[in-house]
């Protein structure tokens, strides 16, 4: 019998990484819920509880190589609560994806990090 665990994944099916960490949940047999979370954008509490999952702080969920952040936010000094505003408005700037599993959560880069919550 194949146990299954609830899993959500904040996912960009545009990502190539993204798609390889679904796969491998899905090939593992394993429920998940997928958020595409450029659509379904998290809210501030939402991202603070993800970013307290994968305790990180929330610069460390920041893309920093989209163009967006180096032409709007490089060099810029804000509170946490602010860096997590500017992600909730700017879903790019959100590290993808993140795998969710209760209250642990991962990042899969590489999508073999998931493995860990499976």
């Amino acid at each position: 019998m194949i146990r299954k665990v609830m899993l959500q994944i904040l996912h960009n099916p545009r990502c190539r990484k993204s798609r390889e960490t679904l796969q491998l949940i899905q090939e593992a047999g394993t429920e998940v819920q997928i958020i595409e979370y450029l659509k379904d954008v998290p809210s501030h509490s939402e991202l603070e509880s993800i970013i307290k999952k994968l305790n990180i702080s929330p610069t460390g969920l920041l893309r920093k190589g989209e163009a967006i952040f180096k032409e709007q936010f490089k060099g810029k000094t804000l509170t946490d609560s602010e860096w997590i505003d500017v992600m909730v408005n700017n879903p790019k700037l959100i590290e993808r994806p993140i795998v969710i599993k209760g209250d642990k959560a991962v990042i899969g880069r590489p999508p073999e990090q998931v493995k860990s919550l499976l």
